[in-house]
């Protein structure tokens, strides 16, 4: 199967903005998201300034910006604004604040003024459930599970992305996203699944280049990478 074969959306996962922008140039990358961490390991210090850039850069695909603030009031306010500044914006809104409140009734409030919502940093079959309540059936909203960090619990996450798609699935607008991804063989997993959207970061996008590559020319590059930096650091026995 090829990249092009794909059913799975796939979205860039970052936050640098040529990387963004050449990202969102290839037919086969179909939005994009970012987070607070990941616009602070690229630099980024003011919030709005790299939003209006992104959103120069690219007006037509997905992007998904998230709230930073910790108390609902707050969240949405920021929430209000982030979505006024394009139609193809999404707020992310974190499933809880960092005291564990439940963020639904704020997403509730969102989505009933229209706010295209990405409930983000969830984790389990029951924060699916009481998102999808609140949900509007003809509203556009995305409900984001990290499946890699289920994984590395040691916990199959795919049982969960299942009953996730089964329970999102009931209103076209409603899609899952298969966020966190460890390898590139998660983005096949989520297309096998069913799965609407998968999050992406650039250095397991960069593996695309190995898909159907012959197993035994692998093999035979991995032998000469090992020669070849045996040799380079002059180790002698």
């Amino acid at each position: 199967m090829t990249v092009n074969e794909l059913t799975v959306k796939i979205f860039a996962d970052g936050a640098d903005l040529y990387s963004m922008k050449d990202l969102a140039s290839r037919s086969y990358i179909k939005g994009l998201t970012t987070n607070p961490t990941l616009m602070r390991q690229a630099g980024i210090v003011d919030y709005r300034k790299f939003a209006s850039e992104v959103l120069t850069e690219i007006p037509d695909k997905h992007i998904s910006f998230e709230v930073f603030a910790d108390d609902h009031v707050d969240m949405k306010r920021q929430a209000l604004e982030i979505s006024s500044w394009g139609k193809n914006v999404f707020v992310k809104i974190p499933i809880t604040n960092t005291q564990g409140v439940s963020s639904v009734p704020l997403i509730k409030e969102l989505v009933e003024e229209g706010v295209q919502v990405n409930a983000t940093a969830v984790f389990t079959l029951e924060q699916v459930q009481q998102v999808s309540t609140v949900l509007n059936p003809k509203l556009p909203a995305v409900v984001s599970v990290f499946a890699g960090r289920i994984a590395d619990t040691g916990i199959d996450p795919l049982p969960i992305m299942q009953q996730s798609l089964r329970v999102l699935n009931e209103s076209q607008f409603h899609e899952l996203i298969w966020a966190s991804p460890r390898e590139l063989l998660n983005i096949f997993q989520a297309d096998q699944i069913g799965c609407d959207i998968i999050t992406v970061t650039p250095d397991i996008l960069k593996k695309l280049d190995n898909v159907g590559k012959d197993l035994s020319l692998f093999s035979l590059e991995t032998v000469r990478m090992f020669f070849d930096d045996a040799k380079k650091a002059g180790f002698t026995l």
